[in-house]
């Protein structure tokens, strides 16, 4: 396991979980992700990404939504869990993120190499 692995790990740790209302993908939508958080993820094929590109969706949503939600990368998780990311149905953990970890991650997101989901 990277450094960068162990990062993500601790980072998850520390990012608070609500219950989203089922059938939304309002935050499903383009994103990026470090090479490490790609690598857990299944690999998709160039017309699965062109046609998820295409409806602004990301390639891992299904019919039954988020087909790798244990393993969706940390921008999926921040959703909905800061006042800079909404949920726009109201949504939201009991507790906000912390600041501080907020800006961990967003120092972590800035100093890895982002990849299209």
């Amino acid at each position: 396991m990277t450094r960068n692995d162990r990062k993500i790990d601790a980072l998850r740790r520390r990012i608070p979980s609500f219950t989203c209302i089922v059938g939304c993908h309002d935050c499903c939508g383009p994103v990026t992700a470090s090479s490490e958080e790609m690598a857990r993820l299944p690999a998709k094929t160039e017309a699965e990404h062109a046609n998820a590109l295409a409806e602004l969706s990301c390639p891992h949503l299904g019919q039954h939504g988020c087909e790798v939600y244990g393993e969706r990368p940390l921008i999926c998780r921040l959703f909905g869990t800061t006042p800079r990311l909404l949920c726009p149905n109201g949504k939201r953990p009991v507790y906000m993120i912390d600041t501080k970890t907020e800006v961990e991650i967003h120092q972590f997101l800035a100093s890895t190499r982002q990849v299209l989901v």
